[in-house]
């Protein structure tokens, strides 16, 4: 739980302090560079880790991460500028893809299935917990400390986890060489940054660019198909894609990922855009959203040892679709109230829909495995995360520009509440029907993307449960 929880805060916590920290060391150029660098890093690295924890157990693996990790936030704290701050969170990121996908490993090794499910609730609740702590504790450090802490308050927690485990967590390893794949792991590591490059900077990039950086993923993935088939000790093992859990997994994984930066990245802009309401009410929405997924999570891990993971993923997947839908019915009219219900409900319906899912992949493979099927459901979610913010903001600029002349810079003015009085009635009403109608293009797609989720979890092998061993296909 505390692994999990330092993994959660590092976002959080970093995101709050960062108007201070540009403000103390300049570049404001290079702002997003601070989270796309770490997040690059740690979405790379996730699949990586997972299948070396299967190689050298989950301790030693877990180490190794949190050593890039405590190095890097050390550096961090002293970074001269924006450019030193980006190149120490890489080395944080290396070592953040081992912290939830080893750790959630780890559980699955101590608790039989029937516990698994009650135990992964409450890890879920750390990452509820993260979503109100981080932004608070932020907030009071920059206040009160220097901004340096922002990096160096995980460190103790840190120290404690390894006292910790090196009390208490014994594993029996059976040692032995390894044929470490490393051409599939560069290949790997390869198709992954170039495709999440192309995805997270692509408002930024010429067409050309963004062409060339998808066809070169393509084929890195490619050759690393390729490469997996002839590896005696595959990076990416393919016999486990023949498992329908697992396939049916990783498509929720990364449909759920999509869906969740739908919220993250534009329901914000709805509220303070179309809605007129300030940042407060943004806040509270993605707070909600924050919090009731860990809260979904909790309760699925209680309810599956007495359910199927099937019908635990499905009734999840109605709360996840009245969710979307009422999403897609916000109006200006209906206020602030109505997109943070919402948002809560969309929220919800993840975590009930996510736990089944998630608790499943686990249970169908064996323990040399299961660090591989762990991080292929996180790095599954990545990549939604990444595809999904892409394609949704095309959609929103293509809006934008084809009813707005001079659309996004004319919406940046309504986002900015000191610049949104200097446009009169006339200006400012059809810059909000535009942008009204643009991310209700996205939240209507949310809806068929709920509807995909439900289409996943009604395919998963009937009556499979924590109680029952899954079959390997």
């Amino acid at each position: 739980m505390l692994v999990s929880f330092v993994s959660a805060i590092e976002v959080t916590i970093v995101a709050t302090a960062m108007p201070t920290i540009v403000g103390s060391l300049g570049d404001f150029d290079l702002f997003s560079w601070v989270f796309t660098a770490y997040l690059l890093t740690q979405g790379v690295t996730v699949p990586i880790y997972g299948r070396l924890c299967d190689f050298y157990g989950r301790k030693r693996v877990l180490y190794v991460g949190m050593a890039f990790f405590v190095v890097g936030s050390i550096m961090c704290g002293f970074a001269w500028n924006m450019v030193s701050l980006i190149v120490f969170r890489v080395m944080q990121g290396l070592g953040g893809g081992s912290l939830a996908t080893v750790s959630q490993t780890m559980v699955s090794d101590i608790y039989p299935p029937a516990e698994r499910a009650k135990v992964q609730g409450y890890i879920s609740s750390t990452f509820a917990t993260a979503a109100l702590v981080g932004p608070l504790f932020g907030a009071f450090i920059v206040a009160h400390w220097s901004w340096q802490w922002v990096f160096w308050v995980n460190l103790p927690l840190c120290v404690l986890i390894v006292v910790m485990l090196e009390l208490t967590f014994r594993e029996k390893i059976e040692h032995k060489s390894h044929e470490i794949d490393y051409l599939g792991s560069i290949l790997m590591a390869l198709a992954t940054f170039l495709l999440m490059y192309a995805l997270t900077r692509a408002s930024e990039l010429a067409a050309t660019t963004i062409v060339v950086l998808l066809v070169s993923a393509v084929i890195a993935f490619v050759l690393l198909l390729i490469q997996e088939k002839r590896a005696s000790e595959p990076m990416l093992p393919l016999e486990i894609w023949r498992s329908r859990m697992v396939v049916l997994a990783n498509c929720a994984s990364a449909t759920i990922g999509g869906m969740q930066m739908a919220v993250t990245a534009f329901l914000p802009a709805f509220i303070q855009g179309v809605i007129g309401q300030g940042a407060m009410a943004a806040g509270l929405a993605l707070t909600a959203l924050s919090f009731a997924w860990p809260t979904g999570g909790f309760i699925a891990g209680r309810s599956l040892p007495y359910i199927t993971f099937r019908k635990s993923s499905c009734l999840g997947c109605i709360v996840l679709v009245l969710g979307a839908v009422m999403m897609a019915a916000l109006t200006p009219s209906l206020g602030a109230a109505w997109a943070i219900g919402a948002s809560f409900l969309t929220g919800l319906g993840m975590g009930l829909t996510n736990m089944g899912f998630f608790v499943g992949i686990q249970s169908s493979v064996d323990w040399h495995q299961r660090g591989a099927v762990t991080s292929s459901f996180n790095y599954a979610r990545i990549i939604g995360q990444s595809v999904g913010t892409a394609i949704f903001g095309g959609i929103v600029n293509a809006a934008l520009s084809r009813q707005v002349e001079g659309g996004g810079d004319l919406v940046s003015k309504v986002l900015e509440p000191g610049m949104r009085q200097s446009l009169s009635d006339a200006q400012l009403g059809p810059i909000l029907e535009a942008l009204s109608g643009a991310l209700h293009h996205i939240y209507e797609i949310n809806i068929g993307l709920a509807a995909l989720v439900f289409v996943w979890a009604y395919f998963l092998p009937r009556g499979l449960s924590v109680r029952n061993q899954v079959p390997k296909n």
